[in-house]
Formats: C-alpha cells, sequence, structure tokens
C-alpha cells in the first residue's frame, strides 16, 4: 500500500540535506576511496535515515516505473504456488508488466535479501507470501512507497491488502464433510510449522468437531516434523508423514477419518495403511488439502480440498494495479477465497 507523499530519496536529496556534492555521496555509498571516515559515517547515517536504496535500473529514471512486479515466494514446489506464480505472471504480462521472482525458502534473513533486492530493481509493486516471523522486510517497501500485496498470509501489523484463502473454512468443510459420513474420531496430519495457514486450518476441525458434539482428545492433532529449516525448496516429503502415520496405526483405537494438511501427507498416510493391511475408505476415511494433480490417481482417488489459487493471483495483481494507479478501491482490505471441497473415492462408503 503506497503510503501518503512517501517517494523513493535519491543521491541528491541526500546531498542536499549534507550540503556535500552528489559525486562525494555516491562514492561514500559505494565504498570508494578518497572520502573521510566522518563524511562517509555522515552520508550513510542520512541514507539509513530517509531509507534510500540504490537503484539498479536506470531506464526506470527515466520512466518513472521499472513496469515490473516483485513476487516473493516462500516454496515455488509447491503447486498451489506454482499455480499463483503462473496466474500472476500472465495477469501482469497482459498490463505490460514483467515479473521478478524471488524465493524466500520460509527464512528471516533470505526475506530481508529478497525485500533489498525487489527496492534495488525499482519494482513499481509486489506481491508477496510473507515468512510471518517478522514484519521490517516488508514495512520497508512501503516506508519507501512500494505498493505491496500480501497473498496467502497475512500481516495485519502492516495494514496492507491482503488476498487468500480462508483456511479455516476449508479445515471445517473437510471434517464436517468426514462427519457427514460417519466418522466419530478423526485425526489431523499437519505440518509442523508456526504459519497462520496451518494453525486456521486447526481451528476450523476444532469448530467442526465443537458443532457436532466430538470430543478432540489430545493426540487428535499429530504434527508432520517439518523439512523446510533444511530446505524449504524441497517439495512436502510423503515420508515424514509416512512415519507419523505408522507411530498413529500402533494405537489400540483408530480414528474413523484423517484430514491430512495437503496431498502429500495423505499419499504418505496411504502407504502406511496398505502396509497395515487397512483399505481406504472402509477402515480409515482419508481427506486431503490442496487438490494436487496425483490426487484423482490415487487408488482410491483422494477426497481434498481444491485451494483458489488463480483467484487469488488474479485479484492480487488487480489490487496492485489500483494501488500503483491511485485508483479508489472498492473492495475490502482484507479478501478470504472460500476453498471447494472435491469428493472422491476415498471418503465413499459402500
Amino acid at each position: 500500500m503506497r503510503m501518503a507523499g512517501a517517494r523513493r530519496h535519491t543521491l541528491r536529496d541526500i546531498a542536499a540535506t549534507l550540503n556535500l556534492s552528489v559525486n562525494t555521496v555516491s562514492r561514500a555509498l559505494s565504498g570508494k576511496d578518497g572520502i573521510g571516515e566522518e563524511t562517509r559515517a555522515r552520508v550513510r547515517a542520512e541514507a539509513e535515515r530517509v531509507g534510500y536504496v540504490p537503484n539498479s535500473m536506470a531506464r526506470s529514471l527515466v520512466l518513472g516505473s521499472a513496469m515490473t512486479f516483485g513476487l516473493a515466494i516462500t516454496n515455488p514446489s509447491n503447486p498451489f504456488y506454482a499455480q499463483l506464480i503462473s496466474t500472476i505472471e500472465t495477469r501482469a504480462r497482459s498490463h505490460g508488466y514483467s515479473l521478478l521472482l524471488t524465493v524466500t525458502e520460509e527464512s528471516e534473513e533470505h526475506e530481508m535479501r529478497a525485500a533489498e533486492s525487489l527496492l534495488r530493481s525499482s519494482v513499481s509493486g509486489s506481491i508477496v507470501v510473507p515468512v510471518q516471523s517478522g514484519t521490517e522486510a516488508w514495512r520497508r517497501l512501503g516506508s519507501v512507497g512500494v505498493p505491496t500485496v500480501l497473498i496467502n498470509r497475512d500481516l495485519p501489523d502492516l495494514g496492507y491488502r491482503f488476498v487468500g484463502t480462508d483456511n479455516e473454512l476449508g479445515g471445517y468443510r473437510a471434517t464436517s464433510h468426514a462427519i457427514e459420513r460417519g466418522a466419530r474420531s478423526i485425526v489431523v496430519l499437519e505440518e509442523d510449522l508456526p504459519i497462520t495457514t496451518i494453525d486456521h486450518r486447526i481451528a476450523g476441525f476444532r469448530r467442526a468437531m465443537a458443532e457436532a458434539g466430538l470430543p478432540v482428545p489430545r493426540g487428535s492433532i499429530m504434527r508432520v516434523p517439518t523439512r523446510r529449516h533444511e530446505q524449504a525448496a524441497l517439495p512436502w516429503q510423503p515420508q515424514q508423514a509416512y512415519q507419523v502415520a505408522r507411530r498413529m496405526l500402533r494405537r489400540t483405537r483408530l480414528p474413523d477419518a484423517v484430514v491430512a494438511g495437503n496431498d502429500y501427507f495423505a499419499l504418505g498416510l496411504y502407504r502406511a495403511l496398505e502396509e497395515h493391511g487397512l483399505k481406504v475408505p472402509d477402515d480409515m476415511m482419508v481427506i486431503g488439502f490442496g487438490d494436487h494433480p496425483f490426487s484423482a490417481f490415487l487408488s482410491p482417488p483422494l477426497t481434498t480440498v481444491r485451494l483458489p489459487a488463480e483467484e487469488i493471483g488474479t485479484i492480487a495483481v488487480d489490487l496492485l494495479l489500483e494501488e500503483i494507479s491511485g485508483t479508489p478501491i472498492a473492495r475490502p482490505l482484507k479478501q478470504l477465497i472460500a476453498p471447494t471441497l472435491v469428493e472422491r473415492g476415498s471418503t465413499q462408503r459402500s
């Protein structure tokens, strides 16, 4: 969101404030010789104060805009994000903008570098999936006048426009479907990662159970160890969910259904159930999340929650275009798009 009156400060601004030449300021900031330490320190302090960012795109000085959108994604191997990237790139291109993609890999350090890269590239605006471990990286974009739209995960303290999946509703619909199919005990398999998308799905699960008057005993929510801290660019690993599922299957009483936080986890669960001689859905119903390309080809085909990636990507670009043009936006500041339950064989008991 462009802040009122915000603009990007130039070398000329810093030079005028410090009563120095533009050449001196440039040499001080670039570390060139011939500049005294006191002068260098003054220049750097003033540059930091005004949020000066070196502009590597001279063309944008002439045009006033790089005609480029920045896109920061945590994990491009996630099929949901892959579809988002494609949608955003296509939509941006249709309006004459190119796309600069950065990957943060769930790392706050990488996120700071990504924000710096977008600033240096003088992007016209940015679309961001935040890591959610801090706000400083994306706060700085707003402070120097770069319009920013958040997708999938919000940072409420920043007050930026946000569009994402209604994950609470997705978790609610998945759980309610299992209950309607006769499940009375349900386990959730979710990644062990502190992000709101996971928290909201679990909240939806709890709401559905409470409305049905069903208990949520200890052990109903099983965490799958995350590998994103090792290498976030990897897709979710079915073998991690497979190991957790094997532990679950050692219980005296097994759940009637499992709601998996993504379809890869459901794939690992399928394998564990098969090894234990259990059939889906007769012995245990399984519901995934994401509707990944392989989900319809499992045996039985996986009931799952389809995410509105195309709609989110389209709205995000349109919001950014409106921010850049200064067009009054009649949309809500925060938009949640409902996911769709896709019913298949993994919950169709005879």
